[in-house]
């Protein structure tokens, strides 16, 4: 059976994935999406949305992904819940193969994300979203005057911790080893800071909590007993993996995995563009990898565009 053939496929449906849907869309090209059997990215594991523009009291994570899906459904994309196993991006058209078929097209945007690291321990899922997170810049609000964990010792782990500063009472840091990998600088800032402890050596082996997080079983990894500590929160900042495993070899990607990008839309092959977490190791927002699914889908209209005024150029008057 001939693969079908389209003018732009986009794989994945966070929201840079559907806001490239919606502008291409709104263009007339018809795109189809590979959202995957788990669609809308990391805010379908997340509650209360409180800083997306537009929504003076919040929305719902998972509320605010359906509005982006029909928003682009409206404009005529078509949205497929499936996986796509395999690309092809060094041969013209672009396939794209799922488990059930094949398809071909002009441009592709890859809107893949990263999957935040979890610690896969007892309590951690089922308390998701009710005091467990992975980003204190979109769940730290909702913890003012609580007791908060921050596991991990990179920068990153160190960027939650101050910044939960301003919201708890009191932020502890437990870090699996005796000394932290962040930066000298980023390290003595969270020493310094008179609302930030330390628990050294130490993992977290269980979230305590029935409708809402109140404590961690953590275990001393030296003395190897386990303690209880009072915890309202616990942000993991322990890194993300670049859903980028199936685009290997064909993208360049970074050291850790992330597609490479010089201007955080076109890749190295012309007519692949990238959007969203993806490629962004920095800012990990739904309002950036929005702006930056927009900017893929006027770029790969552009390019569009090219391929038709060449094609154009070559046929006879």
């Amino acid at each position: 059976m001939p693969a079908s053939h389209v003018k732009v496929i986009i794989i994945g449906s966070g929201p840079a994935g559907l806001t490239a849907a919606v502008y291409a869309a709104r263009a007339r090209l018809e795109p189809v999406v590979f959202a995957g059997h788990m669609y809308g990215g990391q805010l379908m594991l997340t509650t209360e949305v409180e800083n997306y523009p537009g929504f003076p009291d919040g929305i719902m994570g998972p509320e605010l992904m359906e509005a982006f899906r029909a928003q682009a459904e409206r404009f005529g994309a078509t949205i497929h819940n499936v996986d796509v196993t395999a690309v092809e991006l060094r041969k013209r058209p672009f396939r794209i193969t799922t488990a059930e078929e094949s398809w071909t097209a002009d441009t592709v945007i890859v809107a893949t994300g990263a999957s935040a690291r979890w610690l896969n321990v007892p309590g951690e899922a089922r308390l998701r979203g009710r005091g467990v997170s992975t980003c204190a810049t979109c769940d730290g609000a909702f913890f003012r005057d609580k007791a908060i964990v921050v596991v991990g010792g990179g920068d990153s782990a160190m960027e939650e911790a101050l910044f939960l500063t301003r919201f708890g009472r009191k932020v502890t840091v437990i870090h699996r080893r005796e000394a932290l990998r962040a930066s000298k600088i980023m390290a003595d800032r969270a020493a310094a800071h008179p609302k930030i402890d330390f628990v050294w050596n130490s993992a977290v082996e269980e979230v305590v909590g029935e409708d809402a997080t109140t404590a961690l079983r953590v275990r001393d990894l030296v003395a190897g007993n386990v303690s209880t500590i009072d915890a309202d929160a616990l942000f993991i900042a322990i890194g993300h993996d670049p859903n980028t495993a199936i685009f290997a070899g064909q993208l360049d990607l970074d050291a850790a995995g992330y597609i490479a990008s010089a201007d955080g839309v076109h890749t190295n092959i012309e007519g692949v563009f990238v959007a969203g977490d993806v490629h962004d190791i920095r800012y990990k927002q739904a309002v950036t990898a929005a702006g930056s699914g927009c900017k893929a889908a006027m770029d790969a209209e552009k390019y569009l565009e090219s391929l038709e005024v060449a094609h154009s150029a070559r046929v006879p008057a």
